[in-house]
């Protein structure tokens, strides 16, 4: 089901059948190092994790992650934009991810548009935040050219890194 649509891109609801992609998607180097390791080696593995996902979260919240398609390459999968509510943050945090070679050409920016978009025009939300690597500087500039504004260091997960927490309001 396609939520927004770009002038490159279509943005979409995840369903079971995109397992395979997101087995590929969550196994990048750039997903390993500034998201981390979810242990996704299989369809199974992935299947599982979007039903107590995504899946999930659009039944809960109305809202989730959603698939980025390529209108140029036949509408390919490339990558992942959206939404989620996080217990360990007030807000919801907006994120994307992306497979290697679709990185640095724009898209993560122009399909967080439409998301932002959709946060407050469907969703009704009236802040977003985001949470990232300090070294994801690649994330950092995006996160900046969405208008989102460094606020704090956090260490919602509790883990041995700080992350850095942006927000917006919209």
């Amino acid at each position: 089901m396609i939520i927004a649509e770009t002038e490159r891109l279509l943005i979409s609801k995840v369903s079971l059948q995109d397992a395979p992609f997101f087995v590929e998607l969550m196994n990048t180097p750039h997903w390993l190092k500034y998201i981390g390791d979810r242990n996704i080696r299989s369809v199974k593995d992935a299947e599982a994790n979007l039903k107590n996902g995504i899946l999930k979260s659009y039944k809960d919240n109305g809202f989730g992650f959603y698939k980025v398609l390529l209108k140029a390459e036949n509408n390919k999968t490339i990558g992942t934009a959206g939404l989620i509510k996080r217990e360990q943050l007030d807000d919801v945090d907006v994120g994307f991810g992306f497979l290697p070679e679709y990185e640095g050409k724009g898209f993560g920016f122009e399909a967080s548009v439409e998301i932002m978009k959709l946060a407050k025009s469907e969703f009704k939300l009236k802040k977003v935040v985001a949470i990232t690597n300090p070294d994801n500087h690649n994330s950092i500039k995006l996160l900046e050219k969405l208008g989102l504004v460094f606020e704090k260091r956090v260490n919602p997960f509790e883990e041995d890194k700080e992350l850095l927490l942006f927000a917006k309001t919209l």
